[in-house]
């Protein structure tokens, strides 16, 4: 009879431990998929940077500090590992600022401002820094519920022994990063 017990018991504790393994596994490849979401994001954006500084440039050619600042920022952004999630956060932050500064200098120039294809990137930035922040939401998410199970008793022994971690939440350090770059600016009157 005893035996039985012991028996039941183990079989108990190994269906448990299947079950928080699976949860852990599902919880780790919601991040991953997160972290894809994100990294599109990005890259989409950090795909509309020379356009940006083009339509510029053409308008504002002797702000060469600013173009070249920005180009570097965007290199920089996308030569940091893409698995260093908060190196990419400070990356991507001070590209958002120097995209900020580059909006800033476009004040400066009506005829840019007026320009369609400036209007429309602006436009496209926008849009991209919505669809950015829905996805670090959503990333930052998947994140804590992970978090959550690796860090709690009993599940984080069986996620320890199974070598789960806790990840990194995608933020950005300084407040001013926190908000998109302004790109709504007035079109010159018609």
């Amino acid at each position: 009879m005893q035996f039985w017990i012991i028996i039941a018991v183990a079989a108990a504790l190994a269906l448990y431990a299947i079950v928080v393994f699976n949860r852990l596994v599902r919880l780790r490849q919601m991040v991953n998929e997160a972290w894809s979401g994100i990294d599109v994001q990005l890259k989409r954006r950090s795909d509309l940077v020379p356009n940006l500084v083009e339509t510029v440039k053409g308008y504002a050619a002797h702000e060469r500090g600013v173009l070249t600042e920005v180009t570097e920022l965007r290199g920089a952004a996308r030569a940091v590992p893409q698995d260093d999630v908060a190196g990419r956060a400070k990356a991507e932050g001070a590209l958002s600022a120097g995209l900020g500064k580059l909006f800033a200098l476009a004040e400066s120039y009506p005829d840019l401002k007026a320009s369609g294809n400036f209007l429309e990137l602006q436009k496209e930035l926008s849009a991209l820094e919505d669809d950015l922040q829905m996805a670090r939401r959503y990333y930052n998410g998947a994140v804590r519920n992970l978090n959550v199970r690796v860090q709690s008793f009993p599940s984080s022994l069986i996620a320890h022994a199974c070598g789960f971690a806790a990840r990194e939440f995608f933020e950005l350090a300084d407040a001013g990063e926190r908000s998109a770059p302004q790109v709504a600016f007035n079109p010159a009157p018609t």
